[in-house]
């Protein structure tokens, strides 16, 4: 594929212990269809190209799903490594080199939308690299061995989610250093952080769950039906 300025990495390598079935979680089905499904037809129409970082014993599976549903623009289909930040890695390395921004976005976040891509992508060409996420709302408190020690003020407190959108050369740098360093991050917002660089971050969405357990699944479930309802009156 030529032409590729916005590409997105799709990080599906996990296990989703969590969720308790013997499939990895993206792999459940949702509505008819795989989590990861649902995912890259939300996601393909704002970029150029998709690859889509898959467990290293579910490859093949992985490119047959996809080939079935008729998932266009994929760039490729890459092994993940044991945590979530080598599976980026290794899918930054399929990314084409005139790819200028570099989007990533979790497998099983599959109610992300165009218009929220977009968003990110308009903060990350200002800034080099932004995010989203929604304002904290409740009380927040540090808890240890069952007890509270102290109340957090949540004044300026956000809960991240994806899609997080960098420039190509930033996020490869923020990648590299981290992977010399041994230092392992939760998002690859705080990967380019480190680096000094400043992160913009832009009003997310409630329903962009992150799908972990099985009352995730039955959430996003009941979201499903209540939009297809809509949409059919």
């Amino acid at each position: 594929m030529t032409g590729v300025v916005i590409a997105a990495i799709v990080p599906a390598g996990g296990t989703g212990s969590r969720m308790g079935h013997r499939r990895p979680k993206q792999y459940v089905t949702l509505g008819g269809a795989p989590l990861l499904v649902h995912t890259l037809r939300a996601l393909v129409g704002g970029v150029d190209g998709v690859v889509v970082v898959a467990p290293a014993d579910r490859l093949e599976a992985t490119r047959r799903l996809i080939a079935r549903h008729r998932i266009p623009r994929i760039l490729g289909i890459v092994a993940g490594g044991a945590e979530r930040q080598a599976s980026v890695w290794n899918g930054l390395q399929r990314v084409p080199p005139e790819a200028r921004w570099v989007i990533v976005h979790d497998a099983a976040r599959p109610f992300v939308t165009a218009g929220l891509v977009e968003r990110v992508l308009a903060a990350a060409r200002r800034h080099g690299a932004a995010t989203c996420g929604v304002v904290v709302q409740e009380t927040v408190k540090r808890v240890r061995e069952g007890l509270v020690e102290s109340t957090l003020d949540r004044e300026g407190l956000w809960l991240v989610q994806t899609p997080q959108a960098f420039r190509r050369e930033l996020l490869w740098e923020a990648h590299d250093k981290a992977r010399r360093d041994a230092y392992t991050g939760t998002d690859d917002a705080v990967l380019v952080e480190r680096l000094g660089a400043r992160v913009a971050i832009v009003e997310g969405l409630a329903e962009n769950l992150k799908i972990t357990t099985p009352e995730d699944l039955r959430i996003a479930r009941l979201w499903l039906t209540r939009s297809r309802s809509d949409r059919a009156q």
